[in-house]
């Protein structure tokens, strides 16, 4: 016979309220703790979620819908979060929506039906659309690098400062008396691609350089795309001294068509990438890397998600992040 909340007060001694206090996350004294879980583990005590889920009405789940599974910047993330949730004893249901906007739709519906608590999102669709059914429901929903405008106010967001990321990375090559700066962002609708297009024209501003635009790309946030667009850069951008990459997959595509070309980092072209330090320390040389705090953000947007289920959080915030420029061996000086 299954073990009771009831036999875990009778081997401990202590009262019931402790022992569901203990199982609903409370803080015990240490004593008590540790006397609770030595009981849970000799009595084999497992936790009826689905008995509790009826009770309260919760089903202890959280809901993340992403655009791609294979996005490295995207998996750091959604690993964090779950570790977070999991260790509050919260379940996470992960879809991937592929970067298809109907997908997202269909995956927030299928969420909603397994009668999720609360709602983190990627989004892939711009008008919130996919939410609307979740925030109806009163659901606290969480949007992670990109926010909704049609939800401002309504759901919470976990970002970075891309605007200032980026300017921060031109402003280094402009340090160093690059003028011809070449830039591969993402599709022009995305939200994490304006801002990161944005800053980098400012920097150019500041520096009295006009932005041009034959050294603008845009690709589409993937290791093709990348590779794609830097050869038409090296292509058609004349004079272009240095580049700046704006995330993770195209910078590897970047590097590719680069070594394929033969073109010498940083002795013919300088390089600042996006995203992981993983690469920056296996390339040759070590890249000049604009890096997320990536962990944070996984940190941030579970802890909000758990003050929104515990009552201690019932407005929406946007929680904004600062990036780091990290100094490899992939930029020179010249003279400007």
């Amino acid at each position: 016979m299954a073990a009771t909340i009831k036999d875990i007060a009778r081997e401990t001694g202590l009262s019931l309220a402790t022992i569901s206090k203990y199982l609903n996350g409370g803080a015990l004294r240490e004593k008590n703790r540790l006397a609770v879980e030595r009981a849970i583990e000799k009595l084999d005590y497992h936790v009826n979620e689905y008995a509790r889920g009826l009770k309260s009405n919760k089903s202890r789940t959280v809901g993340v819908v992403i655009p791609e599974l294979s996005n490295l910047f995207v998996t750091q993330i959604i690993s964090v979060v779950e570790g977070v949730l999991q260790e509050q004893g919260y379940s996470v249901i992960v879809c991937d929506c592929r970067s298809d906007s109907e997908r997202e739709c269909r995956a927030v519906r299928f969420l909603l039906e397994k009668r999720v608590d609360g709602i983190i999102n990627m989004p892939v669709c711009s008008d919130g659309r996919h939410l609307r059914p979740a925030v109806d429901n009163g659901l606290p929903v969480l949007l992670l690098d990109r926010p909704i405008d049609a939800l401002g106010g309504i759901a919470s967001c976990v970002l970075l400062d891309n605007e200032n990321a980026a300017r921060m990375a031109a402003r280094r090559l402009l340090e160093l008396g690059h003028r011809r700066i070449g830039i591969l962002v993402g599709p022009k609708d995305v939200y994490t691609s304006r801002m990161r297009l944005n800053g980098y024209r400012a920097a150019l501003k500041e520096y009295g350089v006009e932005p041009a635009e034959e050294l603008i790309a845009y690709g589409d946030y993937t290791l093709e795309g990348g590779h794609r667009q830097i050869r038409r850069l090296l292509d058609e951008a004349r004079g272009m001294t240095a580049v700046f990459v704006t995330n993770y997959e195209m910078t590897l595509g970047t590097l590719i068509a680069l070594n394929e070309r033969g073109v010498q980092i940083p002795s013919e072209l300088s390089l600042i990438g996006f995203d992981n330090m993983d690469l920056s320390r296996v390339a040759r040389p070590p890249l000049t890397i604009v890096s997320q705090p990536l962990e944070e953000i996984g940190l941030q947007a579970a802890r909000l998600m758990l003050e929104f289920f515990s009552g201690e959080r019932t407005a929406p915030v946007t929680v904004s992040l600062s990036a780091s420029l990290q100094e490899g061996q992939s930029t020179r000086r010249i003279s400007p």
